[in-house]
């Protein structure tokens, strides 16, 4: 951890023109507290959890339809009841109010077709008249709708209406295979499914009816299918559904139904790499509150601001992305390829939207680091103010490279968290220093902590990343498991009455931390527990490396086992990158780092989010079969395992020989 190398310290005078500064002026007026930095702000806001969750309901105004008894009226893990009694709809907070009518809402950029723009105003009678059809339709509280469809402002309509019937959303990216489709769909027992018949990707035309037909043919609770005419030319049409236009077509029904806070909103899925996906129920009220917070107080959005941050549907950033509209901002929403036509796409994106805040991926960071962007002397980038970055951990030189590239003028915020919260965990913001490798903190009302396998807090040394007091957008349990057993085994069993999220994290006694990857992918070698993000953190930074995954297979003896380095090298594996790999691996981080055997694959295998599948890949060269471990329908590239499977299988054929 970079503990010293700070690079860039809260400025007091633009602070108090941030979000977070208006909070604390509004807390020092209305409840005279008054909090000298952020980690005083911190501790009260998860030690008096009633104080600081009724300060953000009160401060961004929440419309109830009926007030609640109390703030929390169970405070049990699992089990918490948040705003006990309180009705209300999270799509009546997102479609803005009177005064919003004409204000930007939405900016669409697609490969498929035209840019498309909508105010405040024309999202929110299109939500009426969508809603209008959908209850024409038979959609009734607590149905399901479920959308195959990309990131276009139809599926935020969608969406939109069927939160504000109080039925319950869910969605899969187009490029989803119908097996990975259906593994989520069926779950839920879909009365409605909307489509598209395909899409344009870069350069290249996506014909997706084959894969519809499928996916309408493995749910036998559809009721009705609409379809979204996306792409150009004849036989785009979904055979026997209603059309979007007709959708649109009838009088509109601006109504909200009130449910109760903790009514189901929309469901997300678990990347669905072993075994059926986790169908991960979130609620109105808890993602309501919980992304009020977190979009303003961490990433400062105001009134006409502009989020750009690339999703797509089966991402939980699509949804964090919609919150935006909370804040009466607007969102830029990208479908497509967002390296096209070049790397350059999404900062040239970003100044010709004028958008306040950008977030990318720490693949998308280093990939600019590498090839020599220069983001901020190529465009005109003076609107931004903050860079978000997730997904994974982003190396030290990241860091610096932003810094470099942007100096004072934008916040680098990068995060973690994820689909199980649907929002962050650790974050930065406008009241936190920066230091190169590390996230700056926990977020505001998060109590995240390490624990020990003991169940003791430590700082300085890895441990399991820790919740110890509950969230309103933790979920509320996972469909179809009635007695809470899924849920609590997921969360609870390790820790009893301490949510466990599955992250290994190191924190500074200072508060700010490194996630060293998934728990149950770190590496323990003659005792000692490596994060793989330390791995990849150096060998992705050589160059000639695109991408790399690290796995252990332990030894039953209680030996060191033997380690594994895949790399996807373009221009090959030789003899001089090999030792190039070991040596920056024994320099930066120990002896104890260096690989067994360094293997040339051609692609890292990934899901759809972008995860690498450490786990997956450890347990086919334990002998697994590939269609095993992961559904290929989930995979970024369906083929990527299969290099995997052959090494595994000459291991296991020919042990004597080398086969790296």
């Amino acid at each position: 951890m970079t503990q010293d190398e700070i690079l860039s310290v809260p400025d007091l005078v633009k602070l108090s023109d941030t979000r977070l500064g208006g909070y604390l002026r509004w807390l020092e007026d209305e409840r005279d507290l008054v909090f000298g930095d952020y980690d005083a702000l911190w501790r009260w806001s998860v030690g008096d959890l009633d104080g600081f969750w009724s300060s953000i309901w009160s401060y961004f105004g929440v419309r109830a339809h009926t007030p609640p008894r109390a703030v929390l009226g169970r405070r049990a893990m699992p089990g918490a009841e948040w705003f006990p009694g309180a009705t209300l709809n999270y799509a009546e907070h997102a479609v803005g109010l009177p005064e919003d009518r004409d204000r930007t809402a939405v900016a669409a950029y697609s490969q498929t077709r035209p840019r498309i723009e909508l105010t405040f105003g024309e999202l929110g009678d299109q939500v009426a008249r969508a809603r209008a059809s959908l209850r024409r339709l038979g959609v009734r509280r607590g149905d399901r709708v479920v959308a195959y469809l990309p990131n276009i402002p139809e599926t935020l309509v969608a969406f939109l209406a069927t939160a504000s019937l109080g039925a319950i959303w869910a969605g899969c990216a187009p490029e989803f295979g119908p097996r990975a489709v259906v593994d989520r769909f069926a779950q839920l027992e879909p009365t409605v499914l909307l489509t598209v018949a395909g899409y344009r990707y870069g350069d290249r035309d996506i014909d997706r009816r084959a894969q519809v037909a499928e996916i309408r043919a493995a749910l036998p609770t559809l009721r009705h299918t609409v379809h979204v005419p996306y792409r150009d030319g004849s036989g785009d049409a979904t055979p026997g559904a209603l059309g979007w236009d007709d959708l649109l077509a009838g009088p509109a029904d601006p109504g909200f139904e009130p449910v109760p806070f903790d009514h189901p909103l929309f469901v997300l899925f678990s990347s669905g790499t072993t075994g059926r996906p986790k169908a991960i129920v979130h609620c109105h009220g808890g993602i309501l509150i919980e992304h009020l917070k977190n979009h303003a107080l961490s990433w400062d959005l105001r009134p006409g601001d502009r989020m750009l941050w690339f999703s797509t549907t089966a991402w939980m950033l699509w949804n964090a992305q919609v919150s935006a509209l909370l804040l009466r901002a607007s969102i830029v929403m990208i479908d497509g390829n967002p390296l096209y036509p070049d790397l350059t796409a999404q900062w040239r994106l970003a100044a010709e939207t004028g958008a306040t805040l950008v977030g990318v991926s720490p693949g998308y960071v280093m990939a600019c680091r590498k090839q020599g962007v220069r983001p901020a002397g190529e465009f005109d980038l003076s609107a931004l103010r903050q860079l978000g970055v997730a997904g994974s951990p982003l190396p030290a030189e990241g860091f610096r490279w932003v810094a470099r590239q942007f100096g004072d003028q934008v916040l680098l915020n990068v995060g973690s968290g994820g689909t199980d919260v649907c929002s962050g965990l650790l974050q930065g913001g406008p009241m936190q220093p920066v230091r190169a490798g590390a996230i700056s903190g926990p977020c505001l009302g998060v109590a995240a902590r390490a624990y020990d396998p003991q169940g003791e807090a430590i700082v300085h040394e890895l441990g399991e990343l820790v919740i110890t007091e509950p969230m309103p957008s933790m979920p509320v349990g996972f469909w179809d498991d009635p007695d809470g057993s899924r849920y609590r085994a997921a969360y609870f069993q390790h820790y009893p009455g301490v949510w466990r999220h599955g992250d290994w994290v190191r924190f500074a006694p200072e508060g700010h931390c490194v996630v060293a990857g998934r728990s149950d992918a770190t590496l323990n070698r003659g005792g000692v527990r490596l994060g793989t993000a330390e791995f990849y953190a150096v060998v992705e930074n050589i160059p000639g490396i695109e991408d790399s995954l690290i796995v252990h297979l332990e030894d039953p003896d209680g030996g060191n086992g033997e380690l594994l380095l895949f790399v996807a090298a373009p221009q090959g594996l030789d003899d001089a990158l090999r030792r190039r790999i070991t040596q920056d691996l024994r320099d930066a981080l120990s002896p104890r780092h260096v690989p067994d055997a360094i293997v040339a694959i051609p692609a890292v295998p990934r899901t759809r989010t972008g995860k690498k599948l450490e786990v997956p890949v450890k347990h086919i060269l334990l002998g697994a079969s590939a269609d095993q471990v992961a559904s290929s329908d989930a995979l970024t590239d369906p083929d990527a395992l299969a290099a995997i499977a052959d090494y595994a299988r000459r291991r296991r054929t020919h042990p004597a020989e080398p086969t790296s």
